[in-house]
């Protein structure tokens, strides 16, 4: 194919995308309908909001990363092959080698951009599904009159986190952290699905580490101030990580930190298992400010 070919190609699809996405938008335009709900009406946040959302993009561009994987190589080699002729015979099968090895070489790297993007995508779906795992195992706790708000969004200096998930009720204030992490193999005399904390950091089948538990008192140290400011009211604020699919053994030390390690399946029982620090009327003002903060769902 010569240049002068591919550029039609180019153009071509260039133009018809323009002219899709160009009737897309008069259809919405010329519909006469309505949404049955007020232009202001707003959902509270689920649990898992901010991955389901980022999943959800991946998928809607799926096929802009599709054709850009894909295409990008052919291109650069249409185009490096459309020059052929323009070099000297003796040159030329040189610059046909040239052009192949720069298709190779795009080619590979296209395929691990677009394998590294997939990758990103299912572990968000992975972190998305634990979420919802723990949202599930809180729910119980509302019929004791606790109030459970997912995916808090948050902001300090500038940046902005979220929290996945906060619950108030009699006994305090918790944060949880989730993360859910897939099981591989283990080391000699560990069990592939068991997780140990020995109160400083958590004993993986494949090593230490304190993934989310610095993350979680963070967290914690965050909303304990922002409720002071916003409430007038100094609460402590327990941080805990959870980890759905994972047997939790505790190996507490004197040392031990802020951060409490469970399995979400025993949160409906440990959360409520202290004495009552929050009065109702606690309860309702913490619960105001939180509201306000996650309901920001828009069709």
């Amino acid at each position: 194919m010569s240049l002068k070919n591919s550029l039609f190609a180019v153009g071509y699809f260039l133009f018809f995308m323009l002219c899709a996405f160009t009737m897309l938008w008069w259809q919405m335009r010329q519909r006469k309908t309505r949404k049955p709900f007020g232009a202001d009406f707003k959902l509270l946040r689920g649990p898992g909001e901010t991955q389901l959302k980022i999943c959800q993009e991946f998928e809607a561009n799926m096929p802009l990363w599709v054709a850009i994987a894909a295409g990008l190589p052919a291109a650069l080699l249409v185009a490096l092959a459309g020059w052929t002729k323009s070099f000297p015979e003796n040159l030329q099968l040189g610059w046909l080698a040239v052009s192949i090895v720069v298709f190779i070489a795009s080619f590979i790297v296209a395929a691990r951009w677009f394998a590294a993007k997939t990758q990103k995508s299912h572990n968000r779906y992975l972190g998305y599904f634990g979420e919802r795992i723990v949202a599930e195992h809180l729910e119980p706790l509302k019929q004791q009159g606790w109030r459970i708000f997912h995916d808090v969004p948050c902001q300090n200096n500038g940046a902005k986190f979220n929290i996945d998930h906060i619950a108030v009720g009699p006994t305090g204030v918790f944060v949880l952290e989730t993360k859910t992490r897939r099981k591989g193999r283990a080391r000699p005399g560990y069990d592939d699905h068991k997780v140990y904390f020995d109160g400083r950091q958590l004993v993986w089948p494949w090593g230490e580490d304190n993934h989310g538990l610095e993350q979680a008192e963070r967290n914690a140290v965050w909303l304990a101030d922002t409720l002071k400011t916003e409430i007038g009211d100094r609460v402590h604020v327990t941080p805990m990580l959870t980890l759905p699919g994972w047997w939790v053994e505790l190996k507490p030390s004197r040392d031990s930190r802020l951060c409490r390690v469970t399995n979400p399946k025993g949160l409906s029982k440990l959360l409520p298992a202290g004495g009552t620090i929050l009065s109702p009327q606690q309860i309702e003002a913490i619960a105001a400010t939180l509201e306000a903060r996650c309901r920001d769902v828009e069709f």
